[in-house]
């Protein structure tokens, strides 16, 4: 995982205030729509999220490109690969 990226995200899912399985659910849909090599960023405030999402990221063959984590957020990067 880097930390910088070259361009913004395509797209911004807020998945603040939902709980499993619902932010990896949301993730999904989004990253279907984006073309390939584009960015999504993904804000959640759900703890699960931060293996919930790494492991979809890992499992579905994207890339995880930076997890940030505040006091109440987490922020994922992710870059569409297929």
């Amino acid at each position: 995982m880097s930390t910088s990226t070259s361009k913004s995200p395509a797209k911004t899912i807020d998945a603040r205030g939902l709980f499993c399985p619902e932010p990896v659910f949301r993730t999904k849909i989004e990253m279907e729509r984006l073309a390939i090599g584009d960015m999504l960023k993904v804000v959640s405030d759900d703890p699960e999220s931060e293996e919930d999402i790494s492991r979809w990221v890992k499992r579905s063959g994207h890339e995880l490109l930076s997890l940030n984590k505040s006091q109440k957020d987490l922020e994922f990067i992710i870059k569409k690969a297929k």
